[in-house]
């Protein structure tokens, strides 16, 4: 049976706050997995210290290879239990995994698959992180697409895409996009051609069309609203945009 432990316990400081990720800035790190005196008994992350890669809201440094199975004599440099309870292990691997950045169900199930914790375990741990408020997909939704949105520029159709493989409901989806609105959208979709637009100076006009529609199309904006918007800011900046390939429809 899994040894039962006190929740309060094994809880870090740092998740009894909102689940949201609030303060996560797109390209943050929140790292600090390798204090001591966490509260969780374990220490985190690995235990080099220096230069640490960068990455996205979400994008924490458990999801590389290293999570995919170490061997058992470097666990408790990992910030894994050393005894052989599974329970304790999957409690260890999250706790560790949830210092570094906010993660979906999903990804903490994935990881804990590849560590060969038995899914009924795995299941019922992730469950009682849900209940504690330390995994919550909705809040994750909601600050991811706060993030990606003023940070990348992304649009509501590569949002939710980005979500769809991190395994978020898509009802969850549907209520974190929904925080954009068209008019918003359109806006940050304005101020993407605007930074680009000096730097396709010089080229020819449909050149100049392509790339800046290209932009926004792999930021998920459609195609329509892509060449509207292109058309014209080159109109304002004198080009002629009458024959650009754009009825205005």
């Amino acid at each position: 049976m899994t040894r039962r432990t006190d929740w309060a316990d094994i809880t870090p400081e740092q998740h009894r706050t909102d689940p949201a990720g609030r303060g996560f800035a797109d390209g943050a790190d929140q790292g600090g997995a390798d204090r001591a005196g966490d509260g969780t008994g374990f220490r985190g992350g690995g235990g080099r210290r220096g230069r640490r890669r960068r990455g996205g809201f979400g994008e924490g440094r458990g999801d590389g290879p290293q999570d995919s199975g170490p061997p058992s004599s470097s666990r408790a440099e990992k910030g894994e239990s050393p005894t052989g309870d599974p329970g304790e292990r999957a409690r260890a691997i999250c706790l560790r995994l949830l210092t570094g950045t906010p993660r979906t169900r999903k990804q903490l199930a994935d990881a804990l698959r590849k560590r060969e914790i038995p899914d009924d375990v795995a299941d019922e741990v992730l469950t009682r992180f849900e209940e504690v408020g330390l995994i919550n997909d909705g809040a994750f939704a909601g600050a991811w697409v706060e993030s990606r949105h003023h940070g990348r520029g992304l649009a509501r159709r590569a949002l939710a895409q980005e979500l769809r493989t991190k395994g978020v409901d898509a009802v969850l989806i549907e209520e974190a996009v929904g925080q954009l609105d068209s008019e918003q959208e359109e806006a940050t979709a304005r101020e993407l051609v605007a930074r680009k637009l000096r730097a396709t100076r010089g080229l020819d006009r449909d050149k100049r069309l392509r790339r800046l529609a290209g932009m926004l199309a792999r930021k998920g904006y459609s195609e329509g609203l892509a060449l509207r918007i292109v058309r014209q800011a080159l109109e304002e900046e004198g080009e002629d945009a009458g024959d650009l390939g754009y009825d205005g429809g």
